[in-house]
């Protein structure tokens, strides 16, 4: 039996917020880490959630990647604190590679509820673990997932949902790269501009 990985949904309680993580990451690379209620807006258990979050992206980022996000542009940092979400979330992670890059290689740019709810609904045959959501939860995990997918200019806006083609500079490319090619995916690389990369 093939050993299927589960989602990890922590990702509801934050979703991108480049400028919290940027402010985390380097706070904590000038040793001078943010207290709880800072980053919860005064809130301490709020706080503790984001901060558990942001550790566990900028801990799925390379030494190359976390270095690029630590000294790069806005841009830079926006598209490195997206890979780190879909390197913790593999729902996010799956939903960009077998539903947004599928379409968009094939010229269709339009998300629609059925591309999400078939996506959903095949995910959780899969994984157990989302049988018993509430629709609630699974009202709030689409939310999300569009509301990160709009802060990271992946589409352009979550009513719209049109896919924006995604333009990484060589710094950026290459920090990925020299990890696993395979991630240049959630951005909509083709396997043939992949596969060119040395």
């Amino acid at each position: 039996m093939i050993k299927i990985n589960k989602y990890n949904f922590s990702f509801l309680a934050f979703p991108l917020r480049v400028n919290d993580m940027s402010k985390f990451a380097r706070a904590i690379n000038e040793g001078n880490p943010l207290e709880f209620s800072e980053i919860g807006n005064g809130n301490i258990h709020t706080g503790k959630k984001k901060s558990n979050e942001i550790k566990k992206r900028l801990a799925k980022l390379s030494d190359k990647e976390l270095e690029l996000f630590n000294s790069g542009d806005y841009t830079t940092q926006k598209q490195l604190a997206f890979l780190s979400v879909c390197k913790a979330h593999k729902f996010i992670r799956d939903f960009m590679v077998e539903v947004l890059r599928e379409k968009l290689l094939v010229f269709d740019d339009q998300i629609t509820e059925g591309d999400y709810i078939s996506f959903y609904r095949r995910k959780s045959e899969l994984h157990p673990e989302m049988e018993n959501f509430t629709d609630r939860t699974k009202s709030a995990i689409r939310q999300v997932t569009f509301k990160i997918l709009e802060e990271s200019g992946i589409i352009d806006d979550v009513k719209t949902k049109t896919i924006q083609p995604q333009l990484l500079e060589a710094p950026v490319i290459n920090a990925i790269a020299s990890e696993n090619k395979e991630w240049l995916k959630v951005f909509f690389m083709s396997d043939m501009d992949i596969e060119n990369i040395n």
